[in-house]
């Protein structure tokens, strides 16, 4: 039925703010505590879960098992184990670059800057470091055929800084994760960084936890993998919001199974973007607003425990704002707010300064206004990314495990036979040289396939997989390896070969 335009603007009036775009306006004071908020509450959600990160895999924390979070505790981790930081030191890495070359930094720039600092990495991060430093750009640096760690968590705990640069403006922080994510991630794993990234914009100007999820869902296609995921967490919620564990229970036995990553597939432990992004909603969801138990809950889901409270904290204070974290989480945040962390000439302090600079430009580039006093943001309504999911038609089966001295003419075992469409081989080498590059020549079906680069230096590592190839066609196949330098004192070891075979319907 045609309708009146009378009629049609009156519906329109009608209609929940949501459904329209809209302008909100706030002051410069209350922006910036927002923001503070998000920062603080994110560096001491990581600090109050580091302690269990990963002990805890495929089981709850039991609720006799008391987290502590004594004097000190941040000071502790900055002086001792300044690595738990890597959730803030990548974000501080991106927000240095935006605060050097503007909003237009590139994506090559973003890369450069954390392939060559300092600091340790793991899973994807230290993949794409590796495809970097061996000449593959992003995107292509965070493929899933060029990086297994593909749909880890990566990217997830380090886009604070893309919803925390783009108050109420999701889609703006989609944009900057779409440049940043793909770095390290594709797929699920970059999924879990836009979703963080839309909740944390979203915290701005909403002040209801299950608003800021569900409207933050909607940047997720929902085709996807992970976007079944969250919405399953979401609806158990609506049925039991009282009861966590109940929801922890059922994820985990509908969605446990990882497929990429080569050191936790096939073990309890997951590191998948899917799983641990659903531990931070049921942190938010469950903790109903409470500081505390939104960290307890989301430590206590276990795997990664440090990242999954530190998103939850961050979230809900940005939310909350700075002003309103409660007093007995401060002091400890006090006492190291002006020191730079390691590897990173950043304090929180400076990132509080610089991240409010980068947010102000971000919202006059998306159509708001700054004045003297008060800033006015033109809200978006969020829009979903575009759909892409890795390892899709696979499912992995052990092969074999325990090869030492891989591709040395004494190794026991060069020669792989197998039947599927790809292969993993989770491993590493060890040489008390950090310089050597072990050249691990591999060959599939009788051709040269490439040859692996394989360094002892940490920070220059492939992220613990010694060779992956999920492009074979199905059926039996013959892998070779070759040491092209061997060296008395070294070893490249495979704890586990992991082939893949084609999922039957």
């Amino acid at each position: 039925m045609r309708k009146h335009p009378l009629l049609l603007l009156s519906l329109l009036l009608l209609a929940p703010c949501s459904l329209l775009s809209r302008s909100l306006t706030m002051s410069r004071e209350v922006m910036l505590d927002k923001i503070k908020g998000g920062w603080a509450g994110q560096t001491i959600g990581c600090a109050y879960g580091g302690p269990t990160e990963f002990c805890y895999r495929g089981v709850m924390i039991p609720d006799e098992t008391e987290i502590k979070y004594p004097e000190h505790h941040l000071q502790y981790f900055y002086d001792h184990a300044p690595g738990l930081f890597d959730d803030v030191y990548m974000d501080l890495t991106f927000v240095e670059v935006f605060s050097k070359e503007g909003l237009d930094a590139p994506a090559e720039s973003m890369a450069k800057a954390f392939a060559y600092a300092p600091y340790p990495l793991w899973h994807a991060n230290q993949q794409a470091r590796y495809n970097i430093m061996q000449g593959l750009m992003p995107p292509a640096s965070g493929f899933w055929k060029n990086n297994p760690h593909a749909d880890c968590i990566d990217y997830q705990i380090e886009s604070d800084f893309a919803g925390l640069m783009s108050p109420g403006m999701p889609n703006a922080a989609s944009a900057i994760s779409d440049k940043v994510g793909h770095l390290m991630n594709y797929g699920d794993g970059w999924y879990g960084g836009v979703f963080i990234g839309a909740m944390y914009a979203l915290a701005f100007v909403e002040n209801d936890i299950l608003t800021i999820v569900e409207q933050a869902l909607r940047t997720i296609p929902q085709k996807s993998k992970f976007h079944r995921c969250i919405a399953d967490v979401v609806r158990w919620y609506k049925e039991e919001p009282n009861d966590w564990k109940r929801t922890w229970t059922r994820y985990n036995e509908k969605y446990s199974e990882d497929v990429g990553c080569p050191e936790l597939i096939l073990a309890p432990g997951n590191i998948d973007a899917t799983m641990n992004s659903a531990y931070v909603v049921m942190g938010l969801l469950f903790g109903h607003g409470d500081f505390g138990k939104t960290m307890e809950i989301a430590t206590r889901c276990g795997q990664d425990s440090d990242c999954n409270p530190a998103s939850a904290a961050g979230i809900l204070a940005t939310m909350m704002g700075y002003s309103n974290i409660p007093e007995p989480w401060m002091p400890n945040l006090r006492e190291v707010e002006s020191r730079p962390f390691t590897y990173i000439k950043m304090s929180l302090d400076d990132v509080y300064r610089q991240c409010f600079d980068l947010a102000l430009k971000n919202i006059e580039r998306n159509g708001g206004k700054v004045f003297d006093n008060e800033i006015s943001i033109k809200v978006q309504k969020p829009k979903a990314v575009r759909l892409e999911q890795g390892f899709t038609g696979m499912t992995p089966k052990l092969l074999s495990e325990g090869i030492d001295k891989l591709g040395n003419p004494d190794s026991e075992q060069n020669v792989i036979e197998f039947d599927g469409i790809g292969i993993t081989l989770y491993g590493n080498i060890s040489c008390p040289d950090r310089t050597y590059e072990a050249q691990l020549e591999v060959s599939i079906d009788g051709k040269t396939d490439r040859v692996m680069k394989l360094c002892s230096d940490f920070n220059k590592r492939t992220a613990d997989c010694l060779y992956w190839n999920y492009d074979l066609k199905d059926g039996p196949h013959r892998i070779e390896f070759r040491l092209l330098n061997p060296r008395e004192d070294a070893n490249i070891k495979a704890h586990r070969i992991i082939k893949y075979e084609k999922v039957k319907k």
